[in-house]
């Protein structure tokens, strides 16, 4: 049993030690880019899973803005030698197969509910890159991505209200 934890222990420690070295620059281009992979995956979910034409729409615009977004990204970080993790973070993966095994309304109120949380979260980290970020490219692609995210927040709270989802923002909270 000690070996395993031990081999654990020593597994990890390399990951933490790179994730120390990270700039917070550097963990935002990380952040954004699973963010923007899962936003696409999602996006892909609702236009096949929901029933709902504006979930639809909605999901289509996921996949089109966030894989352009995503593009940019990319060409920024590779031109400062930043690798860019290739999947959703863990817990987006989870959202993902969540979002699976639903259907129906239950679907796609769960979505819904998912954007707008989302959404909101990252806006608040795209504002505080644009406004406190090191690294000039950082900032500058976090204050062009702005303006896109706000839209699909305002677009998701219109399905919402449309719809009339059982949305708990985060400002409500």
């Amino acid at each position: 049993m000690k070996s395993v934890l031990f081999l654990c222990t020593a597994l990890a420690l390399p990951l933490a030690a790179s994730a120390a070295d990270a700039t917070p620059d550097q963990s935002f281009y990380k952040k954004a880019a699973e963010g923007g992979l899962a936003e696409v995956e999602l996006g892909k979910l609702a236009q096949e899973k929901s029933s709902n034409s504006s979930v639809k729409e909605f999901g289509s615009m996921m996949v089109s803005d966030h894989a352009a977004a995503n593009e940019k990204l990319k060409t920024i970080a590779a031109s400062k030698s930043v690798k860019l993790p290739t999947s959703p973070s863990i817990g987006q993966m989870a959202t993902k197969t969540k979002l699976k095994a639903l259907s129906g309304d239950t679907f796609d109120e769960s979505y819904i509910k998912g954007m707008i949380k989302d959404h909101e979260e990252d806006i608040k980290e795209f504002q505080k890159e644009a406004a406190s970020g090191q690294d000039p490219d950082a900032k500058a692609y976090a204050a062009a991505t702005l303006p896109t995210l706000q839209k699909h927040l305002k677009r998701i709270q219109q399905i919402a209200a449309t719809e009339g989802a059982k949305t708990a923002s985060a400002n409500e909270k």
